[in-house]
């Protein structure tokens, strides 16, 4: 089956996930530089840009509802690790038969929810049959290839149509979540899951607390409480690190490090992202509709240069960063090369070239600004056009009304956008949305994993978009606070981990 990102409630959600995540996220938590005895009693403090609009993750967009909720507050039947492993969460195992078609998942004994029922099997049939149903739902159609959700006693199977590698994973998200059958909780306001937090207090506008919950099944949080705290602009989020009012900073700028570590109490980790920032090439009309101007484009961009004015990341020259499946180093389909782009301009028949810009304006001018001197090294009249992210959402995102755009894609495994001709990327390949529906089909890892790499390299030798840059994830840690995830920060914290001393 192939999944497909309509611009619908879904396609919001879908959108929020890619826009201001911040360069947030080591493969292993981060430790402390002076840690001491760990306090069970502590309250931790850490500093998000994105505050949700309400609690609801059933239909609700934001990044920060993923952040903030999976796996602190609700859990599926699995999980994934920091570096995208997927494992046994509710369930204790589970198996995958050799065809694809079913999977079967043993449910953990004596779970309780957070209000104190317990967690039945009929609840997770429930759960995932809702889901699946029900279309206002972020990501319910991740779950339209399952034909039955049914158990026998504490077994939980799951019947597809046809085999789709992605379930898995799928499964450690949105679509997978576990709630309670029957519950009248206000999910806007409330929440009522399994994981090692509940919901404490939210203070719209300033902060939402996380508090221990002591009936957790697995090992319990290290910390009595998790506060994240609203904090937009990045100078004020320093300001409230330094005087020691939040202990986590993430969501900031690489170059501003020397400034956060200056007084000795704070170290700065980089770890590696899934973010990507994109380049889209509106191609359904004009000049950008020739893959020699696209060509052109990306010649032109000095990406290394752009590392290095962020201060962080690295290089992307495809779709599919690093860690991700699928991936392959594909610096050998273009490089910086201004003679190259002026050529491939003028065998296009084209000069005197203007094209506009549209970007988010929180994401600054240090990356636009390369990209007009670099175009204008090559005859390119870049003019950079930036507006909020409601304007960018209406006329770049839905109504693909746009030349170029530049935007940040947090989200992990997102590849099927460019399987997706609807989406604002205007890119439509058949070969590559077949590629991409046997890679769905294919009932192993490497075979998948094969026909994304073929996928991918495609939509590069196209030209279809650039690859800016792999965001890293760059992470403030206060040298008492261990276990801070670093590594893909901007998709999810799992705060299992962390701790605090005194010292």
């Amino acid at each position: 089956m192939l999944r497909r990102t309509t611009v619908t409630a879904t396609a919001l959600l879908a959108a929020s996930t890619l826009l201001l995540a911040g360069c947030t996220g080591s493969t292993e938590p981060g430790p402390s530089a002076t840690m001491g005895v760990p306090d069970p009693d502590a309250s931790v403090n850490i500093r998000l840009v994105l505050e949700p609009s309400n609690l609801d993750i059933r239909q609700t967009a934001g990044i920060s509802l993923e952040q903030i909720l999976i796996d602190n507050v609700y859990q599926g039947l699995v999980a994934r690790t920091i570096d995208g492993e997927v494992v046994d969460g509710l369930a204790s195992s589970h198996e995958v038969s050799a065809d694809g078609l079913t999977y079967t998942f043993t449910l953990r004994e004596g779970i309780v929810f957070h209000d104190g029922q317990p967690l039945t099997p009929q609840d997770v049939v429930w759960s995932l049959t809702t889901h699946r149903d029900t279309a206002e739902f972020a990501d319910s159609e991740r779950l339209a290839n399952v034909a039955s959700i049914t158990a026998d006693g504490q077994t939980i199977t799951l019947i597809l149509n046809q085999p789709d590698s992605s379930l898995l994973w799928n499964l450690t998200g949105r679509a997978g979540l576990i709630m309670k059958e029957g519950d009248t909780v206000d999910y806007s306001t409330k929440a009522n899951g399994t994981g090692p937090y509940r919901l404490g207090d939210w203070r719209q506008g300033a902060s939402l607390t996380l508090e221990r919950n002591d009936a957790y099944w697995g090992d319990a949080a290290k910390v009595a409480e998790v506060s994240f705290v609203f904090i937009p602009d990045t100078q004020a989020a320093i300001n409230a690190a330094l005087t020691g009012e939040v202990d986590v900073l993430t969501g900031f700028d690489a170059n501003l490090a020397e400034q956060v570590e200056a007084n000795g109490d704070f170290v700065v980790d980089t770890g590696v992202s899934t973010g990507k920032s994109v380049l889209a090439m509106n191609s359904t009309t004009g000049p950008l509709a020739d893959v020699r101007v696209r060509e052109a484009i990306r010649s032109a961009i000095d990406h290394d240069a752009i590392v290095e004015a962020v201060g962080a990341g690295q290089t992307l020259f495809g779709p599919i960063p690093e860690l991700d499946p699928g991936y392959e180093d594909l610096s050998d389909v273009v490089s910086y090369d201004p003679e190259a782009a002026r050529a491939l301009l003028s065998d296009a028949g084209v000069s005197d070239l203007s094209l506009t810009l549209t970007i988010p304006s929180d994401y600054g001018t240090t990356v636009p600004q390369i990209l007009v001197s670099n175009f204008n090294d090559v005859g390119i009249d870049l003019r950079v056009n930036p507006v909020d992210f409601g304007t960018w959402l209406s006329d770049v995102y839905t109504n693909k009304d746009y030349e170029l755009s530049v935007v940040n894609h947090a989200e992990p495994r997102d590849f099927e956008n460019w399987a997706n001709p609807d989406y604002y990327f205007t890119y439509d390949n058949a070969e590559v949305q077949d590629l991409y529906a046997q890679s769905l089909l294919a009932t192993d890892e490497q075979s998948a994993d094969d026909l994304l790499k073929k996928a991918a390299r495609i939509v590069s030798e196209d030209h279809a978009a650039d690859w800016l840059y792999n965001w890293a994830s760059v992470v403030a840690v206060a040298t008492n606070v261990s276990g801070m995830p670093i590594d893909n920060v901007n998709a999810r914290i799992n705060l299992a981990e962390i701790a605090k001393s005194d010292g």
